[in-house]
């Protein structure tokens, strides 16, 4: 389990930076999803992967996953959506001024 949740969180931080590499604006806003996507599965897991048991009970205290990493992730969801949605507008506004939707303005 450990193994394919490390080579999801390198498959999707990889894409990411090579998406923010590009010089199209569309490429580089999934970019820029991807790797806060690979973030929030890195966060997530370091709150220990824990099958079969509620978040919080009362007994067998080794059991527990971490409410803290979930509260977090699910905050980074929340902001990650809305700097998308920001990011979205202001590339659409760009390529409406620019005429183009290159990440320098520049047409090639």
């Amino acid at each position: 389990m450990e193994v394919l949740v490390s080579l999801t969180i390198g498959v999707l931080t990889g894409a990411g930076v090579y998406l923010m590499l590009r010089a199209r604006t569309f490429p580089v806003v999934l970019g820029i999803t991807l790797l806060s996507y690979a973030t929030n599965l890195f966060l997530f897991v370091s709150g220990r992967l824990t099958l079969a048991s509620a978040p919080l009970t009362n007994y067998e205290l080794e059991r527990y996953p971490d409410p803290l990493s979930q509260a977090l992730v699910l905050t980074a969801i929340v902001i990650g959506f809305g700097m998308t949605a920001l990011l979205v507008v202001l590339a659409l506004r760009a390529a409406a001024d620019t005429g183009t939707d290159h990440v320098d303005g520049g047409r090639r």
